[in-house]
């Protein structure tokens, strides 16, 4: 149960510096894309008929993009800054699609830290096993901020 018990944050923005980097791969399996089309009702034939996406530009089914940016949005939550994180801005382009059962290589790199504002840029690349860019852009994110409230540790002990 994930309520109820402490998780530990991901990094301040204070201690975050430009040029920090997180590598991810991420294969996409049947099972992923059947997960998002269920969560989202999504039935667009490009995404999972053959038939109907041999015929298209596109000539095979493809991943849809907005699960590759979830793939990319959750590694910020998790890793870079991590728990605790917020995204508040993105700009994301997708030069070529993910076909389904592609590799894909993820890099995203801390470009830009302001600690005033409590806002870090991140810069996403994405590259499938071809070495062609699927993803790239900037997504904004707010790293964990407590506020120092009195009552904040009041039930710490209880």
């Amino acid at each position: 149960m994930l309520l109820g018990k402490k998780r530990k944050l991901g990094r301040k923005v204070e201690d975050m510096s430009v040029g920090e980097k997180l590598k991810l791969t991420e294969k996409i399996e049947d099972r992923n894309l059947l997960l998002y089309l269920g969560i989202t009702n999504d039935g667009n034939p490009l995404y999972i008929q053959h038939d109907f996406a041999s015929q298209t530009f596109y000539e095979k089914p493809i991943v849809p993009s907005v699960m590759l940016t979830g793939i990319v949005t959750s590694a910020i939550t998790k890793y870079l800054p991590g728990p605790g994180s917020h995204i508040v801005e993105q700009h994301l382009i997708f030069p070529k699609p993910a076909y389904h059962y592609a590799t894909i290589d993820f890099l995203l790199q801390v470009i830009s830290v302001d600690i005033e504002k409590n806002q870090v840029v991140i810069e996403v690349n994405a590259t499938n096993e071809n070495g062609d860019t699927v993803i790239e852009g900037k997504i904004t994110s707010t790293p964990p901020r407590l506020l120092n409230r009195l009552t904040s540790q009041t039930m710490d002990n209880f």
